[in-house]
């Protein structure tokens, strides 16, 4: 793994949005299927609550075997979301689901030390963004010490996925090695961060520019957000493919020469 130049970052942003563009119809087809899974999650009493965020690495392979698929010339279907279920990996990332889970239960609890409790409770729907106890919490403070905590997790958390689906690594060493490669291209993704940081806020304002708050406005948020989250995982593939080099699954091993090129 060596060390990238930061304008990797926005290469790999690039790189996403070619990557949509070739199977953009496929690709929105599968993003629908997720989220009516998610939908279907989501009814299941108190596990809905907390399902959808622990099968947070099972579907995402499902997105990252799609742009392996977009890679090699072939078809992406609805059914490549099921490819995250499939053994011997599933127990692996459901694992992996329930430490992230943890890790963000951790963060967002370690931050009522500052703010005695105020932020947990807005983002658990205990109070709203109006109530009285915002404006006199430490609320800020509490979000940073989130953000310190959470910050080296998703770097663990980055490529574990990918890492144990594709590589077969055990969970630790896949955490391992996704810490450290985005350690060592830290300006790449800082970049990476930075400008889909600035992209998600420029669309949603020119979004509300053009048609201010109303139900139309929402109506293209909708789509536009789905769009810009599909080139966000084509653009995690294409960092993956930079970093750990192409995917080998079966179909590639036989016919390597489909992963050799990469877009511009």
């Amino acid at each position: 793994m060596e060390k990238l130049p930061a304008t990797t970052g926005w290469l790999w942003i690039k790189q996403g949005f070619g990557l949509f563009r070739k199977q953009a119809a496929a690709l929105s087809a599968l993003f629908i299927s997720y989220m009516f899974a998610m939908l279907m999650i989501g009814i299941l009493p108190f596990l809905g609550q907390v399902l959808p965020v622990i099968m947070v690495p099972v579907f995402s392979m499902a997105f990252m075997q799609a742009c392996l698929h977009i890679d090699q010339k072939k078809r992406v279907f609805p059914s490549l979301l099921l490819t995250g279920f499939r053994k011997p990996v599933f127990p692996k990332l459901f694992i992996l689901g329930l430490l992230y889970l943890a890790v963000a239960v951790l963060a967002v609890g370690a931050s009522a030390l500052v703010d005695d409790g105020v932020f947990w409770q807005l983002i658990t729907g205990q109070i709203d963004g109006q109530s009285d106890l915002i404006p006199n919490s430490n609320m800020g403070g509490a979000l940073l010490l989130a953000i310190a905590i959470y910050i080296p997790a998703a770097m663990a958390f980055c490529f574990a996925a990918p890492l144990i689906g594709w590589q077969k690594m055990p969970i630790g060493k896949a955490i391992f090695f996704s810490f450290f490669a985005v350690l060592r291209s830290a300006k790449a993704f800082t970049v990476f961060a930075a400008a889909w940081f600035a992209l998600s806020v420029i669309g949603s304002q020119v979004v509300m520019l053009l048609f201010g708050r109303s139900e139309l406005a929402m109506m293209v948020m909708l789509p536009l957000s789905a769009m810009l989250t599909l080139v966000m995982h084509c653009s995690f593939y294409a960092s993956y493919r930079q970093i750990f080099g192409p995917p080998e699954d079966d179909a590639a091993k036989n016919n390597p020469s489909m992963l050799d090129k990469q877009e511009r």
